[in-house]
């Protein structure tokens, strides 16, 4: 058994739940990973933290990453390139990926994750070289285990190479066969969909310009027979938008439409170039989008309409996307750089620093369709973090802490973070791993790597 652990006097509690609720000076009482009273009269339990200096938030949740990027961030040659000239050049290191390199990576950045308040993470990886065996799920599950993050993984894949007209090496692709095998294997081997759990697997083709038709037909037949989600790149550039058009006679929504790939089991990364009519087809089918505003900026892809997909009701929820594409693994820099980006680009339609909060909860949870994540209150998995109002850059900034993380934004570590009822990050450290070995492990794993 867990046990019991009690955040007691909570000086403010953003509960993100259905009302909106800001509640002050309350006690909350977790047991056995699910969060069982909110109030004033909860006294004991086997763990106690005071929190009458700390706002408490329910975890953020990232619906899109590639932690194997971790090792490729800050190179030189890529910093002035768009999509396609920087996904070539970065191949040809991609390319050397092996379960040394992703189970680093992975501890790298998910233990970043934690420490800024992140606690559930879904991890698109999609790059399996021939050298690299077949363990690569099995070390991200293995990094996340360890740190106690709640885990969503992708059976990702690509199957269209440069030879047959697509982006990837010959050496990272591999046939829709091998492909739908493993993806099956994948989802018995790690798959948990009860309300709780703490490991997940969608099946993920990487984007329409690096698989083919049928390996996404046959992967969206195979995901609904076994009861996952479907994820994929979409609407990420014109590039992209181009290539759909001159091979296939559609734009990529339209295309992904006519394969299956639309419905409430299925979400987009990015989805920035859609028009006002594809909007109202993912409104309509609730298909959702996961948002990534630092990537975009950065390879300058464009801004996605968030403020007209949030009034249709469109499914939202925040990500951080690739390392290499962000260069960090921080949901809370997410949140303020994506609040700050709609301000400039829609003034008053953008949505309020609360509302960010809200995608990056309540709405990354709809995304990956976890009922039982994001927000505070009775009956919710026990997924939050705390932060220590006492702190410099915290000074003035205390009247709104709805909206603060946005607004003013928090420039180091969160002071706790718990996963599943359990302590995972206290007083801005990790709790179930050795940071200084952690570093200079991951340091050498990158060296070796980035010199083959």
């Amino acid at each position: 058994m867990k046990g019991t652990l009690l955040v007691k006097n909570v000086k403010h509690l953003v509960t993100c739940d259905a009302d909106d609720r800001l509640l002050e000076g309350v006690n909350v009482l977790i047991k056995d990973g699910v969060i069982t009273e909110v109030g004033s009269n909860v006294q004991t339990a086997d763990d106690v933290i005071d929190a009458s200096d700390m706002v408490m938030y329910p975890g953020l949740i990232n619906t899109h990453h590639h932690l194997y990027q971790t090792f490729s961030r800050n190179l030189p040659q890529v910093q002035r390139m768009e999509l396609f000239p920087w996904l070539k050049t970065l191949y040809e290191i991609w390319k050397h990926v092996d379960e040394n390199v992703v189970y680093y990576s992975s501890l790298t950045g998910l233990g970043e994750l934690l420490k800024t308040g992140c606690t559930t993470c879904l991890d698109h990886h999609y790059v399996f070289p021939k050298h690299a065996g077949t363990g690569l799920l099995d070390a991200q599950f293995s990094a996340a285990e360890e740190l106690g993050i709640r885990f969503h993984a992708t059976r990702g894949s690509m199957d269209l190479s440069v030879k047959d007209g697509g982006l990837p090496p010959d050496s990272v692709v591999q046939t829709v066969d091998e492909i739908l095998k493993d993806s099956e294997d994948a989802v018995k081997k790690f798959h948990d969909d009860s309300p709780y759990s703490m490991r997940q697997v969608a099946l993920a083709p990487c984007s329409p310009f690096s698989v083919t038709g049928e390996l996404l037909k046959e992967s969206a037949k195979l995901a609904r027979k076994l009861g996952v989600r479907l994820h994929t790149h979409l609407a990420e550039t014109k590039d992209e938008e181009q290539f759909t058009l001159s091979h296939f006679g559609m734009r990529p929504l339209e295309y992904m439409e006519s394969l299956g790939w639309v419905g409430p089991d299925v979400w987009y990364a990015h989805g920035i170039h859609f028009n006002e009519d594809e909007l109202k087809l993912l409104a309509k089918t609730q298909t959702g989008v996961a948002h990534c505003p630092i990537s975009n900026m950065k390879l300058s892809s464009g801004i996605a309409s968030i403020p007209e997909m949030l009034n249709l009701n469109v499914p939202v929820g925040l990500a951080v996307d690739g390392s290499a594409s962000n260069d960090g693994s921080n949901l809370l820099e997410e949140l303020r750089v994506g609040y700050l980006l709609h301000r400039l680009n829609d003034s008053r339609k953008a949505p309020t620093g609360y509302d960010m909060l809200k995608i990056a909860t309540k709405g990354s949870a709809r995304v990956l369709g976890r009922e039982n994540l994001g927000e505070i209150s009775v009956g919710m998995a026990a997924d939050f973090f705390l932060v220590n109002l006492n702190r410099i850059d915290m000074i003035g900034a205390q009247f709104d802490p709805m909206s603060v993380l946005c607004t003013v934004g928090l420039k180091g570590s969160v002071d706790y973070t718990v996963v599943n009822g359990d302590i995972v990050v206290k007083e801005g450290r990790l709790v179930r791993v050795d940071e200084e070995n952690l570093v200079r492990k991951a340091n050498e794993a990158v060296t070796d790597y980035l010199n083959k």
